[in-house]
């Protein structure tokens, strides 16, 4: 009996070393280890070179230090070209890879739908992230006032977009030195900072549907009216840097979800909203105080002195910004004497219509395209 114990240890002893052998001896190598090399390189680099423009990613040097990421998109063969800017917290990148495309055009369309100007024209193109947002560094303050009371910092839009405009001139060998700066609505806003203090490259502004007054009609309040529906906006706009937070909802219908929460407040605090410091400005700034006053574009533009052309762009049926270009235009009017810097557009569009399709509003057909009309015969002149 002890020895039959034995001898049936030893043989399964035996067994458990041979499977144990057996299994470390099957078991699969590495690709390492078989001498397989990965197929994929330690960097890729696309073959461009049938492209009809070359795409460089930059991150352009502020004054205080803060670098703000920018992308230019200079069309091939292009010497001496103008630069066209728009400047953005609306995401650069994804404002310049509308496809996947060896050609300019279809990069650009979508939001910039003024394409056929652009590429048309030969232009530089050149689209940057705003202070803290995306791809750039620093702070992100909702419509950064200027330096002054709202703003003790020793930078604001103006001088960001003096620098950008300063490191595009020294920097990109392709261009004439000459640079326009355009965009619709918060990026409207941004060619209305570029005149205060403008650098010198800076030949025209073209302010499409700009914010100018939060509180007097443009946005935030209409004449006192707070607009809820703008709530989602500034939840997504500051809660994160790239908009990754999303506003989410308990209703089918945003009427309902506004009834039910009883309030604006009440609703804010139900989301969260009181984290967010440019929430708290407007529950601290309901009337028409100092605060807005004093960042309204309008009335610090009618203190300046006129050095740059100013195009203002303006939809009748603008349901966001229906209040801050014509106030601008008259603002900014009467210091033009020689008739030939400030000029007023305006067309039966909603809100950024004039780079869409523009033959029809609702139901209201033209017959003709609109915004076509206006961007071929007029913004493109």
């Amino acid at each position: 009996m002890i020895r039959i114990a034995s001898t049936a240890a030893a043989i399964a002893a035996a067994t458990a070393i041979a499977v144990s052998s057996l299994v470390h001896a099957q078991a699969p190598q590495s690709s390492a280890q078989q001498g397989l090399p990965s197929e994929r390189p330690a960097q890729f680099r696309p073959a461009t070179e049938s492209f009809d423009y070359e795409r460089r990613d930059v991150m352009i040097p502020m004054r205080d230090g803060v670098k703000l990421h920018t992308v230019i998109l200079v069309p091939k063969g292009a010497r001496r070209a103008p630069i066209l800017l728009t400047r953005t917290p609306y995401d650069a990148n994804a404002l310049t890879t509308h496809a996947h495309s060896a050609h300019l055009g279809p990069i650009l369309q979508g939001y910039d739908n003024a394409v056929d100007v652009i590429v048309e024209g030969g232009y530089i193109r050149v689209v940057q992230d705003v202070r803290g947002k995306y791809g750039s560094e620093g702070e992100y303050v909702m419509n950064r006032p200027l330096r002054g009371p709202l703003n003790p910092s020793s930078v604001d839009h103006a001088t960001d977009t003096y620098d950008a405009i300063d490191w595009l001139v020294k920097h990109v060998p392709e261009t004439n030195g000459k640079v326009g700066i355009l965009g619709i609505s918060y990026d409207g806003f941004l060619p209305l900072m570029a005149l205060f203090n403008p650098h010198p490259a800076l030949k025209v502004s073209v302010p499409m549907n700009p914010m100018v007054d939060g509180w007097m009609g443009d946005d935030w309040f209409h004449n006192g009216a707070f607009r809820q529906q703008n709530m989602p906006y500034i939840y997504e706009q500051i809660a994160t840097r790239d908009n990754s937070e999303l506003w989410w909802r308990s209703h089918f219908d945003d009427y309902d979800e506004y009834m039910a929460a009883g309030s604006a407040g009440d609703l804010g605090t139900q989301r969260g909203l009181e984290q967010i410091g440019f929430w708290r400005k407007l529950l601290e700034h309901p009337s028409y105080d100092a605060f807005w006053q004093e960042q309204a574009v309008d009335k610090l533009l009618a203190k300046q002195p006129l050095a740059v052309p100013v195009m203002l762009v303006h939809s009748l049926w603008d349901q966001e910004d229906i209040y801050g270009a014509p106030a601008v235009y008259k603002a900014i009017e009467p210091k033009d004497t020689a008739n030939d810097k400030v000029f007023l557009v305006m067309g039966p569009w909603h809100h950024g219509q004039e780079i869409d399709e523009g033959s029809s509003l609702g139901a209201l057909k033209f017959g003709s395209d609109t915004a076509a009309y206006f961007r071929q015969q007029v913004l493109r002149p």
